[in-house]
């Protein structure tokens, strides 16, 4: 790791100045510490490129460890998911850890903390607490259970372990001070009584640590050197170290909690509990929705592990939380997707183009190029007949000056193929278009040397030979949320500003060498935008997702 400041941002630079300061880079260990209580999303995606990437970047093991402290809202599904997550990702930790590991040594230490009488078992209600804690302005008074016996906290917290109490009757608090200006230093809660089965430690446990609580002594266990957090945690740092004091051994690391800001993304929502509300009421899906803002989501949808790293990387590490536009998520898409995504012929609003003068009965097979971005390229037969499926809108019948596709009268180029000209038209009863006809010609075709070949036409159209398209479903996304900040305002539910034209689900005309493509597969539909293979495709149907466009045009709609 480079030691020039200037290309350093504020976190390195902490790390870079506590080695300077006697830390052994041997030392170092960092953690991603997600609560397995819903799937990640793009936030979570921000840290665990920071995490693990100081790993890569300083040589040094990084853990996951699993925050599951509340089993009342965690599932094993999560936990699978989070994991599948950071692989997918392209990250490995070192360990696998659970807070639950730590249950037994974190209530050894609050037993020990009774003892030195700096805890105690308060038996009032969770609204009187409330009341007695005081406000930011005003001191708290002591809980009249403040002052119990050391003998008789150690016999409580015992038979709140054992299971005798039900819940809400009694938590252990930290004795600390009820004066402090940081609220969270009031004598803070260190346990409460949870009758609920733990997806690791079943029925176990009668009582479950607090975060904070957890959180630090948990990095102490795992001699973590830096804990980095969101900035809603700094008010939490001056807990975090006073419990780091009561247990500290001065042989070993002391973990250092650092906090940087989140990065909202625009046009969705990064809470937990909201993504979990809008998959509850069904406005989505599921978790792996392709509109939400998880990673399983942005992963069905499309998006690449690499363009979500780039992302990431683009937008750094702030110390000032700030809302980030969607769109620059997406330049991260196509610029991937760009690079590794093979040129495509799909046709999604078809109308018929028939070539009077090709021969009936006729077909032919087309060298076209797999993407104009290899090093080394590739190639695939492209087949091509009498009739066509082209885009309604390359055509119109009287055409204005800057409309440089087909029109009755003008010649445009079919893309891998011939150059064609419009010549008639044929209506339904409606005078709706159903068939364009027009001639081609034969000398044109493209890559043969011909004059006629490299003769320059205005415009140049995909297609899909009739007799060879594959029917597909294809899923047309938009954004979730028609206001850039759609938990911006507390007085307005979110779910007002739900997007009702987020999903179109259309039927379109694909080449047949897409036939045989599997999950997630990426592809450019020329001319069209970015598209993968959802996983609800099979051989008998095709499902596209739309990943995103082939250029900008949302903010352009925002911007009128």
């Amino acid at each position: 790791m480079s030691t020039e400041e200037k290309s350093l941002n504020f976190i390195e630079q902490i790390i870079e100045q506590d080695l300077k300061n006697g830390l052994s880079k041997d030392k170092l260990r960092f953690r991603f510490p997600p609560e397995p209580n819903g799937y990640l999303h793009i936030g979570h995606a921000s840290a665990i490129c920071l995490n693990f990437g100081l790993g890569i970047d300083y040589n040094a093991p990084v853990n996951l460890r699993f925050d599951d402290t509340n089993p009342s809202k965690e599932e094993q599904e999560f936990v699978d998911a989070i994991k599948r997550d950071v692989e997918w990702l392209g990250y490995n930790w070192d360990n696998e850890c659970y807070a639950s590991d730590y249950f037994q040594q974190l209530y050894d230490w609050a037993v020990e903390l009774i003892k030195k009488g700096k805890a105690y078992v308060d038996s009032q209600s969770s609204e009187d607490m409330a009341v007695q804690k005081g406000t930011p302005t005003t001191p708290g008074t002591d809980s009249p259970y403040r002052n119990r016996s050391i003998e008789e906290n150690l016999d409580l917290f015992e038979r709140m372990k054992k299971g005798e109490f039900e819940k809400g009757t009694h938590v252990l608090r930290a004795k600390i001070s009820m004066n402090a200006n940081n609220m969270l230093m009031r004598d803070p809660i260190m346990y409460r009584i949870m009758h609920a089965h733990h997806h690791r430690t079943g029925n176990d446990w009668c009582i479950y640590p607090m975060y904070d609580w957890a959180h630090g002594e948990s990095d102490y266990l795992e001699q973590v050197s830096h804990s980095f957090c969101t900035l809603e945690f700094l008010p939490h740092r001056e807990l975090y170290d006073w419990f780091l004091n009561q247990i500290y051994d001065e042989t070993k690391v002391r973990p250092k909690q650092r906090e940087f800001a989140r990065r909202n993304l625009s046009h969705t929502v990064v809470s937990k509990r909201k993504l979990l509300q809008l998959v509850e009421e069904n406005h989505v899906t599921g978790w792996d929705d392709p509109r939400m803002s998880t990673i399983s989501g942005m992963r069905r949808r499309g998006i690449t592990a690499t363009a979500i790293r780039n992302f990431a990387n683009t937008i750094g590490i702030a110390k000032r939380t700030n809302l980030i536009d969607v769109s620059l998520l997406d330049f991260c898409v196509r610029e991937d997707l760009n690079k590794v995504a093979p040129r495509v012929m799909a046709v999604l609003n078809p109308v018929k183009l028939v070539i009077t003068n090709y021969p009936e009965g006729q077909e032919e097979w087309l060298e076209a190029e797999n993407n104009p971005e290899e090093e080394v390229m590739t190639y695939r037969q492209l087949p091509f007949s009498k009739e066509l499926y082209i885009e309604r809108e390359d055509f119109q019948e009287e055409a204005h000056k800057k409309f440089f596709r087909l029109s009755l009268g003008t010649e445009v180029r079919l893309k891998n193929a011939y150059i064609i000209k419009g010549e008639s038209v044929v209506k339904d009863a409606e005078g709706n278009i159903t068939e364009i006809h027009c001639t081609y010609d034969v000398d044109s075709k493209s890559g043969s040397g011909t004059e006629a070949s490299k003769r320059k036409v205005k415009g140049t159209i995909h297609w899909v030979s009739t007799a060879h398209a594959v029917e597909a479903e294809v899923r047309v996304y938009d954004r979730l949320f028609t206001h850039e900040n759609p938990d911006g305002n507390k007085d307005v539910d979110f779910k007002e500003y739900i997007n009702p034209n987020s999903l179109e689900v259309i039927t379109g005309y694909v080449e047949p060498s897409l036939q045989s493509s599997k999950e997630l597969d990426h592809f450019q539909f020329q001319r069209l935008g970015y598209f993968c293979v959802d996983r609800d495709s099979s051989s008998e149907k095709l499902v596209f997702n739309k990943t995103v466009g082939l250029r900008d045009t949302w903010t352009k709609v925002e911007s009128k």
